[in-house]
């Protein structure tokens, strides 16, 4: 389920991705930039989930991780709260106060927040395109792909940290790759640091509730990430192969626009019903 759900995550990128579709190259750059989280998170599950399914590997490290930190006392008191969830609380409060809950309600809502992140997308990628000079995009690129992309995981992380959401991490980078800000191999560790970072955040907040499951599913949850960043990452012919995928797949996509609707329907709707059918 955990290996699931940093796949399914991946879904707001690729919608993200949208905003720029009636432009070819820029919706090549967007669309790779997107689905390269998918790839690296398929890549990583093949990998990692006949391990755990044969010998239990990450779930039996999690459970004497559990065990050897129960008796540690820790600060209870509540993880800091994400910024982003405080500046939206407000107007959330605000429109709930003023509709009547309903299906129409949560469609009509659902609609009009799409919406407002295709325009939001679609300004950024067309005002970074204006205050970024050439010089300034070659020294970030050059900097974030130091150490074979430690430095732009550890960004990832940092900035995951700190919003607490990995999805508004990784669906900024989309129009920065879209606009030719960041190149898809400097934002591709960052994507990875994403996730990363917020399992972090999930380890954090299990430790202040010390809940022994819930602590367990968090660690399971990080040494899955690590786990696939130590695997995939020091040898550059592996860690790469998610980048090809995704400008091969981008590439067809400009060519021929419907196999993004069956990429992201079947990924995200198909492939999980046909699971969940199979194992029942």
């Amino acid at each position: 389920m955990i290996m699931g759900a940093n796949i399914g995550t991946t879904v707001t990128n690729t919608l993200a991705s949208l905003g720029s579709i009636r432009r070819s190259e820029e919706f090549r750059r967007a669309f790779a930039a997107a689905t390269v989280h998918d790839f690296f998170n398929l890549f990583a599950v093949a990998i990692l989930l006949p391990l755990e399914l044969m010998f239990g590997v990450l779930s039996g490290i999690a459970e004497e991780i559990t065990e050897l930190v129960r008796g540690i006392d820790f600060d209870a008191s509540a993880p800091a709260r994400s910024p982003i969830r405080i500046a939206v609380k407000l107007p959330i409060g605000w429109f709930e106060n003023l509709v009547t809950p309903s299906p129409v309600t949560a469609l009509v809502f659902l609609g009009l927040g799409l919406l407002l992140i295709f325009a939001a997308l679609a300004l950024i990628t067309k005002n970074m395109r204006r205050l970024v000079a050439g010089s300034v995009e070659r020294v970030m690129n050059r900097i974030i792909g130091r150490g074979g992309g430690t430095v732009g995981i550890l960004v990832g992380i940092g900035v995951t940290v700190a919003v607490q959401s990995s999805t508004i991490t990784t669906s900024i980078l989309v129009p920065l790759v879209a606009a030719g800000i960041l190149t898809l191999p400097s934002a591709y560790p960052i994507t990875v640091g994403a996730n990363i970072g917020t399992t972090i955040t999930a380890l954090l907040a299990s430790l202040a509730v010390m809940r022994p499951e819930g602590l367990t599913i968090a660690i399971v949850h990080l040494l899955f990430n690590v786990s696939a960043v130590a695997i995939i990452f020091p040898i550059r012919q592996i860690r790469l192969i998610p980048v090809r995928l995704a400008e091969g797949l981008a590439s067809l996509a400009i060519r021929k626009r419907w196999v993004v609707f069956v990429y992201a329907i079947s990924l995200f709707l198909v492939f999980p019903l046909l699971g969940v059918f199979l194992i029942r």
